[in-house]
């Protein structure tokens, strides 16, 4: 199976590394080019990968499946739909380090980096990124265009809403909730459930702020 990494940047490579790992495992799967706007990257070569161009062109490129590999989860979400709705099929890929009981079900679309770890009664959502080294205990409900970041550790039954952020090294209690689109700063630990759209930081997490963003 061929298939697009939509952007070239640092996340877009760790992607194309875990494709070819999985490819080195007997999976029938081919990181075949880079699209992305930056049109300084076209023609540059990655990881022996080509950048062909912008996303514009992917049509005219032979492929069976895409993955958008851009860590931002608004612009994320915004493409994959835009892609869907176009009738792409999306490829999920999963690093042969990482750690998945048998009855997790993951979303198409997802990346699960190396040494990440998703324990029993698990769901994951479309687009979502589980990033280097984090753990997702049992029966957690990860949303949609989630990016939970490098070394996070999630408790046992919790869930985070679409969109939402939970950044490096931070830590959720069991059983908490983490509001569509909210984001949880770098180390922090949350100890009970936060709404949606905020931002919280530190020991115990706290909120800082409110997002009036408009829902797109």
């Amino acid at each position: 199976m061929r298939v697009i990494i939509i952007g070239a940047g640092g996340h877009a490579q760790v992607v194309a590394d875990i494709l070819l790992r999985m490819a080195e495992t007997g999976e029938n799967i081919s990181p075949a080019a880079f699209l992305d706007d930056n049109l300084a990257l076209k023609g540059q070569e990655i990881l022996g990968i080509p950048v062909l161009g912008e996303t514009a062109v992917l049509p005219a490129i032979p492929h069976e499946a895409v993955i958008i590999a851009i860590g931002d989860n608004q612009k994320r979400r915004q493409l994959y739909r835009a892609l869907k709705a176009g009738g792409e099929q999306f490829a999920t890929a999963c690093h042969p380090t990482a750690v998945i009981a048998p009855d997790v079900n993951i979303g198409p679309g997802s990346m699960i980096c190396a040494n990440a770890v998703v324990n029993t009664g698990s769901v994951i959502g479309v687009n979502v990124i589980l990033n280097t080294g984090c753990t997702v205990d049992h029966h957690n409900q990860i949303g949609d265009h989630v990016h939970i970041a490098p070394g996070v550790n999630l408790g046992g039954n919790v869930h985070v809403g679409e969109g939402a952020f939970v950044g490096i090294g931070a830590a959720v209690m069991p059983q908490c909730q983490i509001g569509h689109r909210s984001r949880v700063g770098a180390g922090a630990v949350v100890i009970k459930s936060l709404p949606e759209r905020v931002t919280a930081v530190g020991v115990p997490a706290r909120i800082i702020k409110k997002s009036l963003e408009l829902e797109q």
